[in-house]
């Protein structure tokens, strides 16, 4: 017998299987679907699926599944199940970020696209260690700023055994940063990788720096190099390699042609001996006497033209590099950057370009700050999880992609407002002389230590930050559109929410108990009709003409709403409170008679944060038929544009037969307004 499908499985089955999904995302209780054909789905069918609370058709081909709370557990279920291996899900950082390439010169000329997606993946996963050894760099930056070491960063200081030691906890990773880089671009290229190391290696070993004894010194650009004459009289410089990463790059772009090449003319059955051998056999003398010192002479030309701007007006430079880094981000042009940065501490002992960065990452955080206080203020649950994690890894790792990627590129509001703050904080590094680093670090709250004038680059940045968040609170970084369909959602995930709290108070009630067995209520006797009284005076409203289709569908239950024309909710029997929102907008009531009732007043009510609301009751509370539940201002809900109109809804409407109105027209608090009737009888089954 086949064991019964997951729920995930189930509900890609019931619309139509992994081929009708055109794109699949979710928000904080629901599976949103862009299906390319929601005709043929059976509702019911759908909403018969264990775990769901219900399903919501829309225009076009869009289709909603409500979940409830535990939505991203089952989204990610259905992400791992087999067949959806392929299916389109939600716009990755990938994707945002290809399609910012498309506006610049990358979208453009395809060569410029690859070379900078070689330059990203070259770096992009030895990040993780470059982060760690920063936060080395900072412990050693706060020793020495508290006077307990001496230079950390200066060779010729030397250094007790202890902290000599932890010293090397970031050298390491700095000086073989050229092996690193090596293997990954040649990776990248489709090349063997540890061929690309081997070579690089060489120009590492400590064997290649001691031929400097018996080297000559000859004048070449205007700067000094050993050179030491090989094989009859071959120039090789001999340079310190290490925290290079230009040479390793270019060695890479010309290994791997040759590699493949020879792959593709040497047989099979030998290639695994004499691909690698030939491969070294001719790029380590040519990446020795010839790439190795282009890369050196490459990256120190670019270091000097950034070096010139700096020279020239160090006010200008602390203001145009948070300026440029918006856009050099999402193109990937941060990369050479950041080559350039790691080139300047090995030549010059110092950089400073990470100081001006440093603007423009926490003017980037500080936009993220907004979003989340508007996203915590407004009550947007997806918001507020996205911008925290991208607070996070900002504040503390110094990471902006999160942030940049997952919130900033989206939204186009957000850049003016970042920009603003990327100049200001480079305005006051530009009046105070600017800052510098002796080490590479990623510009976080935890690495403020390691730049040479803390307070100007600690007041820089945090007037970057603030900046940047008051303005985006101020000025908001979504439109109009933005507003209305968050909203929307927002009062989806609220009413979903709702009604999942009142399922699990119906599951905590211990009713279903073998144990102890608890009497059927009176409204689940078979075949009983129990009247539900109205909980306000007003206009009876069909339920499909409520102004939403949260309730209009009956996704949370079968009921009526009603124009309120009086200003008090009340009880519609004897039971207990439920649901009790502090903003006043909802109340849940399970009657003594078993039927469970949520009281909606308006729509998108919610967005008042309880403006206009006086709750009378709290949750757990014992009430009787007419007592107060909650007051409310219409003055108060017209004047912000919301709908007045309340549902009134059964919520456990699956364990009776039939919901239907009883009244029409004008109603008042107390009378009839709905008939609720019990599911039959079982038959007997038949004698045997």
């Amino acid at each position: 017998m086949p064991a019964e499908k997951s729920t995930p499985a189930q509900i890609i089955e019931s619309i139509g299987g992994p081929e009708n999904i055109a794109q699949m995302t979710h928000c904080a209780t629901r599976l949103r679907f862009e299906l390319n054909d929601n005709s043929t789905i059976d509702q019911a069918k759908v909403e018969a699926i264990p775990g769901v609370m219900g399903a919501v058709p829309q225009a076009g081909n869009r289709y909603q599944v409500v979940i409830g709370g535990g939505v991203e557990s089952v989204y990610n279920d259905i992400l791992a199940l087999p067949e959806m291996k392929g299916v389109g899900s939600e716009k990755s950082a990938e994707e945002i970020k290809a399609a910012a390439r498309s506006g610049g010169p990358r979208g453009r000329f395809h060569w410029l696209d690859s070379f900078f997606e070689f330059l990203s993946d070259s770096f992009r996963p030895i990040l993780g260690a470059l982060l760690g050894a920063s936060l080395f760099i900072t412990f050693m930056a706060l020793m020495a700023s508290l006077g307990i070491i001496g230079n950390w960063a200066d060779s010729r200081v030397t250094l007790p055994p202890t902290w000599a030691f932890l010293n090397l906890t970031w050298k390491g990773v700095f000086y073989f940063l050229p092996l690193m880089v090596a293997y990954n671009a040649t990776k990248k290229l489709r090349a063997d990788p540890w061929v690309g190391f081997s070579v690089m290696a060489v120009l590492m070993l400590p064997g290649f720096l001691a031929m400097k004894e018996g080297a000559e010194t000859l004048s070449i650009a205007g700067s000094q190099v050993e050179v030491v004459r090989l094989f009859g009289g071959l120039p090789l410089t001999i340079f310190d390699y290490n925290s290079q990463v230009f040479p390793p790059l270019l060695m890479a772009a010309v290994l791997a042609p040759l590699y493949r090449g020879l792959k593709k003319i040497i047989p099979e059955n030998v290639q695994l001996i004499f691909v690698p051998f030939l491969t070294m056999l001719v790029m380590i003398p040519v990446t020795a006497f010839i790439i190795g010192p282009i890369g050196v002479y490459a990256g120190a030309g670019l270091s000097g033209i950034l070096k010139s701007v700096n020279d020239f007006s160090p006010f200008i430079f602390a203001i145009l590099i948070p300026l440029l880094y918006p856009f050099m981000v999402p193109l990937g042009l941060h990369w050479p950057i950041n080559a350039v940065m790691l080139l300047n501490i090995q030549t010059l002992g110092y950089d400073f370009i990470q100081g001006p960065m440093g603007a423009w990452n926490f003017a980037c955080f500080g936009a993220t700050a907004g979003v989340l206080l508007l996203s915590v203020r407004y009550k947007e649950i997806d918001m507020r999880q996205t911008a925290i994690g991208a607070l996070a890894a900002g504040l503390f790792g110094g990471i902006s992609e999160p942030s940049l990627y997952g919130i900033h590129l989206r939204f186009k509001r957000i850049y003016p407002s970042m920009l603003v703050g990327c100049a200001v904080g480079g305005l006051v590094q530009g009046i105070g002389g600017g800052v510098t680093t002796k080490a590479f670090v990623f510009t976080s709250l935890l690495t403020i230590p390691a730049f040479s004038n803390i307070p100007l680059y600690a007041l820089s940045v945090g007037i970057a930050f603030i900046v940047a968040m008051a303005l985006v609170v101020t000025r908001d970084f979504r439109t109009r559109d933005d507003r209305t369909e968050n909203t929307r959602i927002r009062e989806e995930n609220e009413a979903d929410l709702a009604a999942e709290s009142l399922q699990k108070e119906q599951a905590a009630g211990g009713t279903d108990t073998a144990a102890q067995p608890a009497p059927v209520k009176a409204a689940l006797q078979p075949g009983a009709v129990t009247e539900i009284a109205a909980p306000l005076d007003g206009r009876v409203v069909a339920l499909e003409e409520v102004p939403d289709p949260v309730f209009s569908k009956g996704t949370v239950g079968a009921g009526v709403g009603i124009d309120p024309s009086g200003d008090t909710v009340t009880s519609p029997g004897d039971g207990k409170i439920i649901v009790a929102q502090s903003t006043g907008h909802a109340v849940g009531v399970r009657l003594d008679n078993g039927i469970e009732i949520l009281i909606h007043v308006g729509i998108d009510t919610v967005n008042l944060a309880g403006k206009g609301f006086e709750v009378h009751i709290k949750r757990g509370d014992q009430v009787k038929a007419g007592d107060p539940l909650v007051s409310f201002d219409r003055a108060i809900i017209e004047e912000a544009g919301y709908s007045l109109i309340t549902p009134v809804l059964i919520t456990n409407q699956r364990k009776f037969a039939d919901v239907k109105p009883l009244a029409s027209g004008v109603v008042s608090a107390g009378q009839p307004l709905l008939a609720v009737t019990a599911k039959p009888a079982p038959e007997p089954a038949p004698a045997v």
